[in-house]
């Protein structure tokens, strides 16, 4: 990587904590690049967090909390004054960089769906419009975003990753009994995930598929609302609830199942499906937001459309009935998540984005 000097970064995030969503699992990625890039002598590198309680100790870098107070965070910030450039995980996180007098510094921000899309707040728009660089998840978000606000056309396409290069084992699927995994929020805010598709679809699956089970991993405040719609059903006891799930017990969710489907009408990327794909599990997703991007139809699973409600218990049973399908779905999607989706290739993506975004001149 060449820059004109030598760059000190501050990355502003909410989290870097693992497990702490979507958003996290982005800043993360773009730490672990910083932080290689600052081992090799390229830049400098200081970390601000929003929320994170404690200090990070699974990344090499320096990370500041603010502890979740808006007021610290930007007290942080504005103590940053060596800080050449400014990078941010969000828009939410980006508002803070004009509430700075005087800091007027090159600032990258990534956007990611449903926060720059028809509901969003004026002052997040604005955010990310006077980003020096704007950075999408995908071009879906990116022309979603410019269709419902304008100034997004400059936008540059990063697609995400899984955290590693690895791929997931799966021997023990054959023998496990048929199951299909969701694993999203379960909030009232986001109930376009697709669970209550998969849990209207299950009587169906039943019908054609007798010891099917649908796995539901997640928490949140539509947890209450889900349950009621399950426990109407003449196959509720065929439908789990499984809460929060700890990352080696979800890897051994991910080895057991045989199909992933969240159906969301609503997704910038869907880290979950590529997390899928690793796991060399068929994928299922919907027509109506960026998974078409990211899930091939009908070579790493398929993608149905949600306003023809035959189409997902069809492409459910057609999976679970046939496991040889399953497998051939899902081997190429592994191949397809070790060419575009293992963290090796968010590197290779990232870093010319990262070097045109620091040869940028800073300002005083």
């Amino acid at each position: 990587m060449t820059t004109i000097n030598k760059p000190f970064i501050v990355l502003g995030a909410d989290s870097l904590i693992s497990g702490n969503g979507g958003i996290a699992g982005v800043a993360r990625l773009m730490a672990r690049v910083l932080s290689e890039e600052a081992a090799q002598g390229h830049l400098n590198l200081f970390c601000e967090t929003y929320k994170d309680p404690l200090p990070v100790k699974d990344l090499s870098i320096n990370v500041r909390t603010a502890a979740s107070s808006r007021l610290k965070f930007i007290f942080n910030l504005a103590r940053r004054r060596e800080a050449s450039h400014f990078f941010y995980d969000s828009c939410n996180m980006s508002q803070a960089h004009p509430a700075i007098p005087g800091l007027n510094r090159p600032f990258l921000v990534f956007i990611h769906g449903v926060e720059v899309w028809e509901d969003a707040k004026t002052r997040r728009i604005k955010s990310a419009r006077n980003a020096s660089t704007i950075l999408a998840n995908s071009v879906f978000t990116a022309r979603r975003a410019e269709a419902c606000h304008g100034g997004f056309l400059r936008a540059k396409v990063c697609w995400l990753a899984t955290n590693t290069d690895e791929p997931g084992k799966f021997s023990e699927r054959r023998s496990s009994p048929p199951s299909v995994l969701i694993v999203a929020r379960l909030c009232l805010e986001d109930m376009y995930k697709g669970h209550a598709e998969l849990i209207n679809a299950w009587p169906r699956v039943i019908e054609k598929v007798p010891d099917a089970v649908l796995n539901i991993v997640g928490t949140g405040s539509g947890d209450e609302q889900l349950k009621k719609l399950a426990a109407q059903k003449s196959c509720s006891e065929k439908i789990n609830f499984l809460g929060f799930v700890n990352e080696e017990s979800l890897d051994e969710l991910y080895a057991r199942s045989s199909v992933f489907a969240m159906p969301s009408r609503g997704e910038g990327f869907g880290l979950v499906y590529i997390e899928a794909m690793r796991h060399g599990l068929p994928v299922i997703a919907s027509i109506h937001d960026a998974a078409q991007e990211i899930n091939i139809d009908g070579e790493t699973g398929y993608n149905v459309n949600l306003d023809k409600p035959d189409e997902l218990p069809e492409r459910l049973i057609a999976l679970l009935k046939n496991r040889d399908l399953a497998q051939a779905l899902g081997q190429r999607g592994q191949t397809h998540w070790q060419s575009n989706f293992c963290f090796s290739a968010f590197q290779k993506r990232f870093l010319p984005l990262l070097t045109e975004f620091l040869n940028q001149d800073s300002c005083s």
